[in-house]
Formats: structure tokens, C-alpha cells, sequence
């Protein structure tokens, strides 16, 4: 299993909401259909037949301005977490990386049982509350989670542009959990867009089913599978943090 950590610029300038024109399709798409991954089997021996490689894509911390929690909050006991445009608009991708170096943690496996633990994902017999008590106490009081079950907005224009990278012009989305999906029938589709549509585990595909994304539930990763073998040089241009999927990694690649 390779980690692959790329610099995530500080901002994004061109994404825009735009008008979005969805197709509702009936009876779904035969290459949408829920990808069922069993946890403790390897990601690449459960992918369909045309996919050749994969990535876990880390969803970014986010960075908001110094005050914008004290500015909203209107008692102690109200959980405050930016929406997407606000993450988008005001915020900044903070890499794992960087959580890592100030919390002291040794990977990024570490970084991912924190947060699992902390959302109360976790069974009792695989809970680290010393990581996660860790995360709690270093993490700057600026610095928010990542995304949890969908898509990260920080990841969703690079994606799109990976989407569109072999001439694909139209977009499909499944969400397996309402049932709902459709062809994105604009090629502009932005950020928040998609964002909008995105529920638990949403698969998004092109329409040369290059390239499919799935988010996780009770995760803080996006899945990215390729009909090509070297899905780590398609990492790289995306210039984010990664998982590199080999054959022995699983979902549970933080248990590894």
C-alpha cells in the first residue's frame, strides 16, 4: 500500500455554482449499481471488470477564519461545522500531513482511527480514544474535520476535471441509499453542484466509464477506480494526498 502526499493549494478561484440541468434515469445504470465493499477484502478484487487500479482520495481538514466559529455560535452547546459553499468560498484545505506533524501522529492510519473513533464509528474493541483524545486536544481551534461520508467540495473540481480528461461530456450519478439517479447534462457541472446531489456513497461515473468516484460512509475518503493501471500518475496530477490501492489493500486499510 503506497501513500502518496501532494501540496493542496491554499485556494480555488474557479468554481462557480452553476445551473444545474440533471436527466432522471429510469431503472439507474448497470455500471452504477452499488458496489457493495466488503471491509476486509482487498478493494481491487471487488471492482468491476473494467476497472484496473484505485485510490483512496483523503478528504482535506478545513482551515476557517480566525473567529468565524465564535461569530455564528449562539450557545455552547450548538455543533458548528461549515457548509460546503462556506468551506469552499472562505476556508482552506489543510492536509493530513500537516494534522499529523502537529498532533504527533506517527501515519496516516493514526490520523484516520482518530477520527473514525471520534464519530463513534468504531466497535468498542477497535476504538483508539488515545488518538483521538490526541487529535481533540492538538488540533488548532481554526481547524475543522474533514468531510465525512460524502465527497469532500475541496476534492470535487479535481475529480470532475478527471472526469472530462478524456472528452467525456456527460456525467452519471447514482445514490444507492434514496435510490436516486441521472445524467449530468452540462459539461460545466460545478463543485457545489455535485456537492448538492452527494448522499451517502454517491458513484459518479463518465459517460466512457473511465473513471467512476464512491464515496464512504462513516469515512473521511473518497474511492477512485480507473480502467487505467497507473492510477497513482492520475493521483499526482490532482495534486492531493492518497491511498494507492495494491493488492492487499481493503476499506479498513487504516487496520492494516
Amino acid at each position: 500500500m503506497l501513500s502518496l502526499v501532494f501540496e493542496i493549494p491554499d485556494t480555488y478561484n474557479n468554481l462557480h455554482l452553476s445551473k444545474l440541468s440533471v436527466q432522471r434515469l429510469k431503472g439507474g445504470d448497470d455500471l452504477l449499481k452499488y458496489i457493495w465493499l466488503k471491509d476486509k477484502k482487498p478493494i481491487l478484487k471487488q471492482l468491476p471488470r473494467t476497472f484496473k487500479s484505485a485510490a483512496l482520495l483523503l478528504h482535506p481538514f478545513v482551515q476557517m477564519p480566525s473567529g468565524w466559529e465564535e461569530s455564528i455560535r449562539e450557545n455552547s452547546y450548538q455543533h458548528i461545522y461549515p457548509s460546503d459553499e462556506e468551506i469552499l468560498t472562505i476556508g482552506k484545505p489543510v492536509p493530513w500531513q500537516k494534522v499529523m506533524l502537529d498532533c504527533g501522529f506517527a501515519s496516516s492510519e493514526e490520523v484516520a482511527l482518530a477520527l473514525i473513533t471520534s464519530i463513534g464509528a468504531f466497535i468498542e474493541k477497535y476504538r483508539r480514544e488515545d488518538l483521538a483524545d490526541r487529535l481533540n486536544l492538538h488540533l488548532r481551534p481554526d481547524y475543522f474535520y474533514p468531510t465525512e461520508d460524502h465527497t469532500s467540495v475541496f476534492l470535487m473540481d479535481r475529480l470532475l476535471k478527471v472526469m472530462g480528461s478524456n472528452g467525456a461530456k456527460e456525467r452519471y450519478f447514482s445514490d444507492p441509499i434514496s435510490g436516486d439517479n441521472g445524467l449530468l447534462t452540462i459539461n460545466d457541472t460545478s463543485s457545489l453542484d455535485l456537492c448538492d446531489l452527494s448522499g451517502h456513497e454517491l458513484i459518479v461515473t463518465d459517460e466512457n466509464r473511465d473513471y467512476a468516484f464512491m464515496s464512504l460512509y462513516d469515512s473521511f475518503i473518497t474511492l477512485l477506480i480507473a480502467k487505467d493501471e497507473h492510477i497513482e500518475n492520475i493521483v499526482q496530477l490532482m495534486n492531493c494526498e492518497a491511498i494507492i490501492c495494491d493488492q492487499k489493500t481493503s476499506v479498513n486499510w487504516h487496520m492494516q
